[in-house]
């Protein structure tokens, strides 16, 4: 009877639903708690249960589930919540991911952490993409695995039991008292993950944070699909599409825009791809140099995706250490690279290097002539023999446009790969898959990045795919245009407030191609101790993000959205995207990101309302 009702419910949801539960990718932080993150729109929808409304209004005026639909939304929310309630568990305990893999990989590195036994029982097959050699020998974790006949026969075990089956339909969970973790599998949709008893609680928070950065949640679309599967008890249906057509559509692209010839790579994330190239490098490391220590080198300050997922990784392999890369402000990249790879040449490590170019947020683009030369200086370790060259691994999301590895294009002598978020320019916002390229001499490297994205299980999905075969062909020209719109934005606060530092490529650079739209604000301050000041300056900031979403709701939003197809997006990057960014390198300036297409003029007026009234 519950059930029923519970159905009846959903059924109804699905039908009043908000049309931006299924197409938007970000949403707006200055009506969004991160503490309460999923708990937050859980409550309030569930008072909507309690008293059987689904009206579409009331469905609207929802909290915001998550910040960013990458690490979950309201229609993974709903999904996660249902299924909790038909088998009697905390909502909590219910985790859907895009990935089939991914809610066992974040298990395994729990128990590797603790030093903990693992037991994976399955039904059937184990997903295609499973490699057991790999993941204990490049990921170093432990664990037996067991083929069973269905979940009863699963017997106690002194460690962690999971329990995978595949599955055609959206079903309920099997909770025997031997099973601690219980993992449905679905063709084209992901998975989804049970945490069976009060004892196993704690694992939570970490698998949780294991989908925030190293995969993403099962997508709109797909937890649509879930929920209907679930609500008519009928198997899940796949919308047709053109996926050969349109990922051949895609890889064409990535070249063209890029300027190579190699193959490119497509993720469910720019994160999902960002992993996928870091443990595809320790793999080729630990093969060509046996041994040898591995160093990650990292800007502190920046993404703060980019930065946790590098410590993450360090934290599982004990030969691998993250080495901080000072690049912005009064830090010069050139010099900063040049220090510690001499460095890490002495001690005969094995280099990679992240880095963002233009530098994220103070909008930096080094000398590359210099950077070109750093990089290909042959070192040597402190026995004299020649020391081993880096990959420099470039996110090049602010301006995915400019040719850095084709044929004698400036890295094209270095191993280097590059990589894009395509939630930014590449699709526009309207979906998270990000891709990279690497050049000619990356070759063998690529293989290896496209092997642990497949075992991951983490490649884009099918309507990524889509999405990105449409937007991609007119990137290039919407950047150009967003470009002329910051340009001519930055020159007018330029002189309306002359005393504001603004960080934005030269004329010169963008000349040379660099061409973002986004540029950073640092407003000018009062009081006599720095604390005052920054204090004045903070309060500043945040009154002009709330002036520019008041004036003009329809077009400026609080978020960290960038390459966004309309509008104008504002954030504070310590409270945003550097979320685990140490306290001292976090910056408390104002960036903003403008689209082609905004009332340019509006803007202009109500930031000289704003200058007024300082």
């Amino acid at each position: 009877m519950q059930d029923n009702k519970i159905f009846k419910y959903i059924d109804e949801v699905l039908k009043n639903m908000p049309t931006s539960w299924l197409n938007l990718t970000t949403h707006r932080l200055d009506i969004y708690d991160e503490k309460l993150a999923k708990t937050g729109f859980l409550k309030q929808f569930k008072s909507l249960f309690d008293t059987n409304n689904s009206e579409a209004f009331a469905l609207n005026e929802l909290p915001t589930a998550y910040d960013y639909i990458r690490l979950g939304h309201p229609l993974s929310c709903i999904l996660e919540w249902t299924i909790a309630k038909l088998n009697n568990q905390k909502s909590e305990n219910v985790i859907s991911f895009s990935s089939q893999t991914v809610p066992i990989l974040a298990i395994l590195r729990k128990n590797l952490l603790e030093n903990k036994k693992t037991q994976i029982n399955y039904i059937n097959e184990l997903p295609a993409f499973f490699d057991a050699d790999i993941l204990r020998n490049v990921y170093g974790y432990n664990f037996e695995i067991h083929k069973v006949e269905n979940a009863t026969d699963i017997t106690s075990f002194d460690g962690s039991t999971i329990f995978i089956s595949e599955q055609e339909k959206i079903t309920n969970f099997s909770s025997t008292k031997n099973i601690d973790f219980c993992i449905h599998t679905y063709t084209a949709l992901g998975s989804i993950l049970l945490v069976n008893g009060a004892k196993n609680e704690h694992y939570i928070s970490d698998i949780q944070h294991v989908r925030r950065r190293e995969t993403i949640a099962m997508t709109p679309v797909n937890a649509l699909a879930a929920l209907k599967s679930l609500v008519t008890a009928t198997v899940i249906i796949h919308p047709e599409n053109n996926f050969k057509t349109n990922k051949i559509s895609v890889l064409n692209s990535i070249k063209q825009i890029n300027g190579t010839t190699t193959k490119p790579l497509v993720g469910s994330s720019g994160l999902s791809i960002q992993y996928a190239i870091i443990m595809g490098l320790i793999h080729d490391a630990l093969e060509k140099h046996p041994g040898k220590a591995i160093k990650i080198i990292v800007p502190p300050n920046c993404y703060g995706g980019t930065n946790d997922q590098a410590r993450r990784v360090a934290a599982c392999l004990e030969m691998v250490e993250v080495v901080d890369l000072p690049v912005d402000g009064d830090n010069n990249m050139v010099q900063s690279i040049d220090t510690v790879l001499t460095k890490i040449a002495k001690e005969d490590s094995v280099p990679y290097i992240i880095a963002e170019i233009p530098t994220n947020p103070r909008v930096e683009v080094p000398d590359l002539i210099k950077l070109q030369e750093v990089l290909s200086k042959e070192r040597t370790t402190t026995s004299g023999a020649i020391a081993i060259a880096p990959v420099f691994i470039l996110d090049q999301t602010f301006c995915p446009n400019v040719h850095f590895l084709g044929e004698n294009a400036i890295l094209s002598s270095i191993r280097s790969i590059s990589y894009a978020s395509g939630s930014k320019f590449p699709s526009g916002g309207q979906c998270t898959a990000g891709y990279c390229v690497g050049n000619i001499k990356t070759e063998s490297l690529m293989q290896k990045i496209d092997l642990h994205l497949r075992l991951c299980d983490n490649e884009a999905t099918d309507l990524q795919i889509e999405i990105l075969a449409k937007q991609l062909p007119s990137m290039n020209q919407r950047i150009e245009d967003a470009y002329k719109n910051t340009r001519a934005f930055v020159n007018f606060i330029i002189d309306t407030l002359p005393t504001a530092k603004i960080n934005f490529v030269s004329e010169e650079l963008a000349a040379q191609g660099f061409t973002p739209s986004v540029f950073s604000l640092d407003l000018p301050t009062k009081g006599t101790t720095d604390e005052e000041k920054e204090m004045y300056k903070r309060a500043l900031n945040l009154k002009l993000i709330n002036l520019m979403i008041t004036e003009i709701p329809n077009e400026s939003k609080f978020c960290v959205s960038y390459g966004q197809l309309k509008g104008c997006y504002w954030t504070i990057p310590a409270t945003s995207t550097q979320g685990t960014t140490k306290e001292g390198d976090k910056d408390y300036i104002v960036r903003a990101s403008l689209s082609p297409k905004l009332d340019l003029d509006r803007h202009k007026q109500v930031f000289l309302s704003f200058v007024k009234s300082m």
